[in-house]
This record gives C-alpha cells, sequence and structure tokens, in this order.
C-alpha cells in the first residue's frame, strides 16, 4: 500500500505565521487535489509546550537563526511556534482535512525538536507513525509539506531509513531556505538516500 504524509501544513508556517515558509500556502490545494487519490492519508502537526526549548525567547542574547548546542545536539532556535492549542498550531483553513486517517503530532517533548514524523531528533522516542504503517501494509510513503529542509527532509529521510520507498512532491513542498540552497541541498541529500523526487502531476 501506499500513503500520503502531508508535514505540518500549520497556520504558523504559512504566510503571516510567526516561523512563515516563504510561499507555504501554494502547497494547500496542491495537496488538496493529491489527496483524494490516496487509500490512506497521515498527517504530522508540530505540536509544541509554549516552553519549548528550540524557541529563541528561551534562551535570552539569543536571535532566531541561530545555532546552539541543546541537551548535546545542535539546535537551530525558531520563533514560538506552533504551540499547543494556539490557532498558529492549527491546519491551514484551505487544507481538507476530512481526508485525513490519522494524525501523528511531533515536538511535544521541550528539551528536544522533532523535525521528523517518525523521532524526535535524537531519535530517542518514537512518534508511533512507522507502526501505524506497518500495521497497514504500507510499503510506499508519498511527502509533502513543510518545510522541505526540514521536517520534510527529516520525514523523508527516516522513511527511507527504516526501508520504506519514498517519493517526495517537489511542488506540493516549500522551503525555509535559511541559507540560499537548503532546498536544493535537501532534495538532494533525499535522491542521494534513495528517494525520488517527482512534481504532482507526474503522480496522477
Amino acid at each position: 500500500m501506499k500513503a500520503l504524509i502531508p508535514v505540518d501544513v500549520q497556520n504558523d508556517f504559512l504566510p503571516g505565521g510567526s516561523l512563515a515558509v516563504p510561499e507555504g500556502d501554494q502547497v494547500v490545494p496542491i495537496i488538496n487535489g493529491l489527496m483524494p487519490a490516496f487509500d490512506l492519508v497521515v498527517a504530522t502537526q508540530d505540536w509544541h509546550p509554549a516552553d519549548h526549548e528550540s524557541f529563541a525567547g528561551r534562551h535570552p542574547g539569543r536571535s532566531p537563526g541561530e545555532v546552539i548546542d541543546l541537551h548535546g545536539l545542535p539546535q537551530v532556535l525558531w520563533p514560538d511556534h506552533c504551540v499547543q492549542g494556539t490557532p498558529g498550531a492549527s491546519f491551514a483553513s484551505a487544507l481538507d482535512v476530512s481526508f485525513f486517517n490519522r494524525l501523528i503530532r511531533k515536538g511535544l517533548d521541550r528539551e528536544i525538536d522533532s523535525y521528523s514524523g517518525f523521532f524526535d531528533n535524537d531519535r530517542r522516542h518514537a512518534t508511533g507513525l512507522e507502526q501505524y504503517l506497518r500495521d497497514r501494509s504500507v510499503e510506499h510513503v508519498v511527502v509533502c509539506g513543510l518545510a522541505t529542509d526540514y521536517c520534510v527532509k527529516f520525514t523523508a529521510l527516516d522513511a527511507l531509513h527504516l526501508g520504506f520507498e519514498v517519493t517526495l512532491v517537489r511542488d506540493a513542498c516549500r522551503g525555509v531556505n535559511l541559507s540560499a540552497h537548503d532546498v536544493d541541498d535537501a532534495l538532494e541529500e533525499i535522491a542521494a538516500a534513495g528517494g525520488v523526487i517527482l512534481g504532482s502531476r507526474d503522480l496522477r
């Protein structure tokens, strides 16, 4: 079976959000167009406590975009975003969530970030996504959403590491691009690991 994984299509990552991904809203109609073609759609949702230690505001004198050591791991500091229960953590209003079969929340541990839909950044804790897919005999995952160079990339790479076939839908993703080539580098890394990069029209 093949499953679609829309990653973190949430208000805080859309234009006007606290961690806006450029053109992030443009993925919504593309993902809406993809979902009816899949028997299984499993969405991820960033779901941070208000005092999450990846937030720059928790580190006096630090600014978003800086990288620090956080409990032994490199951590990009972000603006407060996707705080549990806030409008910014909600899915984009135009996203047709009626197609979701399952929701996987991540980033709940205040001490560690969780870019991937499968694990936290230290791989100490699994989200349950792998087991959910295994229980339904999923062999191939199709990944899309926000942002290409962070949560989409690490979700795709972890899926490959776990033995799933992976397709990334290039035009159904947008990236942060803290550095100019981050998105291109992410796509190259996924392809080098065995992932397939396609446009949405190529899936139909």
